[in-house]
């Protein structure tokens, strides 16, 4: 999906009747995984608060990923699937995230530096914010 004014939309909050949505995103980012390292659902056309991204090695799916804590502000420079080009961003160094995994169980997670990074921009997509 490359439409910004489908993009900039806010995504609904992900329910279990859209598991199906993870396989389709582990899929498209496993076929892109030359030059992308995460995705959100809107990045296939589905308004649905689910990312999925590059974990050390091996992809994780979230579902209503909320971020509630963050710290060590800094500016990255960012390219995004759906874009081209790059752009400048605010980001946090270390985030304290609130998801619900593939088993759709509630759980608290601490991510740091790339990873991080990887995730904020994702939950950026489910927000409607465009880098």
């Amino acid at each position: 999906m490359k439409d910004p004014i489908f993009l900039a939309h806010k995504s609904a909050p992900a329910t279990e009747a859209d598991m199906h949505v993870a396989q389709d995103l582990r899929d498209t980012l496993a076929a892109h995984r030359d030059g992308c390292v995460g995705m959100a659902a809107n990045m296939i056309g589905v308004l649905k608060r689910i990312i999925i991204f590059d974990d050390n090695g091996s992809f994780t799916v979230m579902f209503n990923p909320e971020i509630i804590k963050s710290s060590g502000q800094y500016e990255a420079e960012e390219g995004c699937l759906s874009l081209t080009g790059t752009r400048k961003v605010k980001r946090f160094r270390s985030i304290k995230v609130k998801y619900l995994n593939e088993s759709f169980e509630p759980r608290l997670k601490t991510y740091t530096g790339w990873t991080a990074e990887i995730i904020q921009h994702e939950i950026d997509h489910c927000n409607g914010i465009l880098i």
